[in-house]
């Protein structure tokens, strides 16, 4: 039994998704992925895979959400695994319209597994991916709770992230450049808002909504930005206009997004150094 704020009954962050969540015109997006993936890859290369997102969640609109996906190889992923997981990334999308773009993730089960991403990628796994094929990871991973250390592994780095999206907004060429980048600000910025509260909040949701509420109750003072964040998010791009999107992203990278790394730092410390 799962809780309205994502426990099970022990107190233990639910699995969120199910392949029985899958949206009816969601279903052969899903069928096609796994017969792909299993076709391109073999059991020689992959151990299993994942379905996550608003898909396996259950709450994918067609036309708006897109699919995303984890594989979970038996070696260090290649460039040749990498462009085969791009022409899986292109097919899937050019065949469905129900989704708006596809992403897949490309990770070693040594990696998933291990002590420094045992409250990062291991979590994720664990709570946040539906098995699609294969032996299922979550098997070898403990069960979590919405700690203070799950916060500061798994959104503990926003402060890395900035430089990278200040440079990405200032090269920003054409309307789908902006696209690209007011999605992984938004959806990152609003997943640090709420993961930053989800202690004292004390439970999980992936809902953007949701989150920047959690998030707006304890810090009412820049509620109205990450409600932004969160709308922004949550709005089809034909729907926003390239100059709104810049906008948003001035004021999210350039004043929440700051002011939200150093409250996080001071409030979970910094996640630990990755290779």
């Amino acid at each position: 039994m799962t809780t309205t704020r994502g426990l099970d009954a022990d107190g233990h962050i639910a699995r969120e998704g199910s392949l029985a969540r899958v949206p009816a015109p969601f279903a052969p997006v899903v069928a096609a992925a796994r017969e792909r993936i299993a076709e391109a890859f073999g059991p020689g290369r992959l151990h299993s895979a994942y379905l996550y997102g608003s898909v396996p969640r259950g709450t994918a609109v067609p036309g708006v959400s897109d699919l995303d996906l984890l594989l979970a190889l038996h070696h260090e992923p290649t460039a040749a695994d990498r462009a085969d997981a791009d022409a899986l990334q292109a097919v899937l999308d050019a065949e469905f319209a129900q989704v708006d773009g596809v992403g897949v993730l490309l990770f070693d089960t040594g990696t998933l597994l291990s002590e420094l991403e045992r409250h990062d990628l291991g979590w994720f796994v664990a709570c946040l991916c539906t098995p699609l094929l294969g032996p299922d990871l979550a098997a070898g991973l403990p069960r979590y709770r919405p700690t203070s250390l799950l916060a500061r592994e798994t959104n503990g780095d926003l402060a890395l992230a900035l430089p990278g999206w200040r440079e990405r907004a200032a090269a920003a060429a054409t309307d789908a450049d902006v696209r690209v980048l007011t999605r992984t600000v938004t959806r990152r910025i609003v997943r640090t808002g709420f993961t930053l509260v989800m202690p004292r909040w004390g439970g999980w949701t992936s809902d953007l909504t949701a989150s920047a509420e959690a998030f707006a109750a304890h810090y009412p003072g820049r509620a109205d930005q990450m409600r932004l964040a969160a709308t922004t998010a949550r709005t089809p791009a034909d729907a926003r206009t390239a100059d709104a999107e810049r906008a948003v992203l001035a004021v999210l990278i350039d004043d929440l997004g700051p002011w939200l790394a150093a409250e996080y730092t001071a409030v979970h410390g910094e996640k630990a150094p990755r290779p």
